[in-house]
């Protein structure tokens, strides 16, 4: 039997390697944390972490089964896929830019720079020299680690005195201990999902994306489509130009866009993997192909069919805490996963568990996924799920 390597255990990989065991695969999830929520989806699980390629290397370099290697909704865990793909002679679709505007926000925002393309002015430095350069930008500003994704370490300084807090806090989530400073752009924001083959978009979808308030912006809501056919051939214009600036041979796509107040598209952040947050999912739902399927497929190389068969409207909410506590008790579960246009339900934490409340990507207590045949149909879904679904949590003393 055939074996795909998923890096990273969180719920963001449950649907992967759910969809690789239904192809017949074999799956081994790799992740440091022995409690992650995508662990006991796995047929095998390494415990190690997704840094140590050396590490991972010399556990799989004696198996023939392995096939292939993937890191869902991860960007962090793209360089190890790489250098695994690499020392293992599995197939990769990553390029060398591709992989570093994925994880290098700087080398990202140079990137559409150099293609002419709208954006933020921005600087980039270890945060105890990005301070003097941070004066020139206008505040508000919004500083990041540069190699994080999820939400983690992300605030918005509205003055020069919010700056030092931010800057630790951004290089707390920072493995190279940079952080980049972006000015504040105000405007509607989506996401957009693809499929590249052949180094070039072939599937795509562009989602209207809800986000937290500031000062943390994490994704609340994605709805697709989101937007108007002129909109959404706008923002895939751009998308093609990074594609081939990268030389992206194949593989999943996703990105964070802006569009601001003039109505200019701003490709925010690129990860060339499949999106977290059910994005990938619910471009799958919308066109009724599988994406999850698709990327798995050309991990170990295949080519799968990507031609849309049907049309229809997803929604991807995620389910969040008000307050930190001890989660008691989630009601409601088996009369939501009977509702018609309810597709999935994952929950990633469970009674017993700390939560609190939603203010980075690994703080969610699941998400689910919706769909139907039109936005007034899937309301009715989304509200019948908001009425039976309930999380009791008990206050943090």
């Amino acid at each position: 039997m055939r074996t795909l390597v998923v890096l990273g255990g969180a719920d963001g990989a449950i649907t992967t390697l759910a969809t690789a065991a239904r192809l017949g695969l074999h799956t081994v999830c790799v992740d440091a944390r022995t409690d992650a929520p995508a662990v006991e989806h796995a047929h095998e699980f390494l415990n190690i972490s997704t840094r140590d390629v050396p590490a991972l290397a010399a556990a799989l370099r004696g198996r023939d089964d392995v096939a292939g290697v993937i890191c869902p909704a991860s960007d962090v865990n793209l360089p190890a896929q790489h250098q695994l793909a690499q020392l293992l002679s599995l197939p990769d679709g990553l390029s060398p830019a591709a992989l570093r505007a994925s994880v290098d926000k700087g080398y990202f925002r140079r990137l559409c720079d150099g293609l002419g393309q709208p954006g933020p002015r921005f600087v980039q430095a270890a945060p105890d020299q990005v301070v003097a350069d941070a004066a020139r930008l206008r505040f508000p500003v919004i500083v990041k680690p540069t190699d994080s994704s999820g939400g983690r370490g992300i605030s918005l300084c509205a003055s020069r005195d919010d700056l030092p807090a931010a800057l630790d806090a951004a290089a707390a989530y920072s493995a190279t201990n940079v952080v980049i400073v972006e000015e504040y752009i105000d405007g509607d924001h989506y996401t957009a999902e693809a499929v590249v083959a052949d180094g070039r978009i072939v599937l795509y979808g562009l989602g209207a994306r809800v986000l937290t308030e500031p000062p943390h912006f994490v994704t609340l809501e994605h709805t697709m489509p989101g937007a108007g056919d002129e909109l959404a051939a706008r923002c895939r214009v751009a998308l093609d130009q990074i594609v081939a600036a990268l030389e992206y041979r194949w593989g999943s796509l996703n990105a964070d866009v802006l569009v601001d107040r003039a109505g200019r598209v701003i490709v925010i952040e690129l990860g060339a993997r499949l999106g977290g947050n059910g994005s990938a999912e619910l471009l799958g739902l919308v066109h009724g192909v599988d994406v999850t399927a698709a990327a798995i497929r050309m991990a170990v190389g295949e080519r799968p069919g990507l031609s849309p068969t049907s049309s229809a409207v997803a929604t991807m909410r995620v389910l969040r805490a008000g307050t930190a506590g001890k989660l008691v008790a989630i009601r409601g579960v088996d009369t939501v996963r009977a509702l018609p246009g309810l597709v999935d339900l994952i929950l990633a934490a469970r009674p017993g568990d700390h939560v609190e409340p939603y203010h980075r990507a690994g703080a969610k207590l699941g998400y689910l996924l919706a769909c139907a045949g039109d936005h007034e149909a899937l309301g009715t879904t989304l509200a019948a799920i908001q009425e039976h679904l309930r999380f009791e949590i008990e206050p943090a003393t």
